[in-house]
């Protein structure tokens, strides 16, 4: 059972996402905030798989609230899928930059949003290669972009960091595995492995770090 906390300032907004989600046998709504800081008490009170979150609330925004979800030790196995009206890439960078695991619009099929929860729930991040490609080629080309450096990497193979830039591009362990010629559980292996060595909370953490660490160069 997939339990969820639902985070928007708008109660038929919430309502609508409960009905969607408690007519699915996987899922359980295990509460619902109306801003920021109720989502982090929640999220430290009920340990959900998922905690679904708006960005614009009052009080803490959702940005923030994840920052607190994500840095909290005792919250490690709780994920954020950010779902939003607004869909400018300053959100997307500064939602994946907060440790959030996904993103997504509001306007997002019923369908796709419960296959991305159960996405996130399981540990993988919802990134669409497309987006993450023209994510990061542009904010790597801002000024205040920080330099890179190699030295985060020092911890990786030679072949984990092929495997790492494959992730970059927003491959699956399912591609992984037909790119590089090997089994998908030997794929998973991999990324577990590297997830452990840089401290990364799941995939999408990874292609920030790729990207960040000069591994990977944007338009590549």
């Amino acid at each position: 059972m997939i339990r969820v906390v639902l985070a928007d300032d708008q109660r038929l907004v919430r309502a609508g996402f409960r009905v969607l989600l408690e007519t699915e046998e996987d899922f359980t709504v295990c509460g619902e905030a109306a801003d920021g800081a109720a989502a982090v008490e929640l999220a430290r009170r009920e340990l959900p798989d998922v905690v679904v979150m708006d960005i614009r609330m009052p009080g803490l925004d959702g940005l923030a609230a994840t920052r607190e979800i994500t840095a909290d030790p005792a919250l490690s196995a709780v994920r954020v899928l950010v779902l939003t009206t607004f869909d400018a890439d300053e959100y997307v960078f500064e939602a994946l930059r907060a440790g959030a695991s996904g993103f997504l619009l509001k306007d997002t099929e019923p369908a796709d949003l419960l296959q991305a929860l159960r996405v996130v729930a399981a540990g993988d991040a919802l990134l669409a290669p497309s987006v993450t490609r023209r994510l990061i080629a542009e904010f790597a080309h801002r000024p205040a972009q920080r330099r890179p450096d190699p030295k985060v990497l020092a911890t990786l193979t030679g072949r984990e960091r092929e495997v790492l830039t494959l992730v970059a591009g927003g491959l699956s362990n399912e591609e992984l595995a037909t790119a590089l010629v090997i089994s998908p559980a030997t794929a998973r292996t991999h990324v577990s492995r590297i997830m452990t060595k840089l401290r990364a909370r799941d995939r999408a953490q990874l292609v920030m770090v790729a990207y960040e660490s000069g591994l990977v160069t944007p338009g590549r």
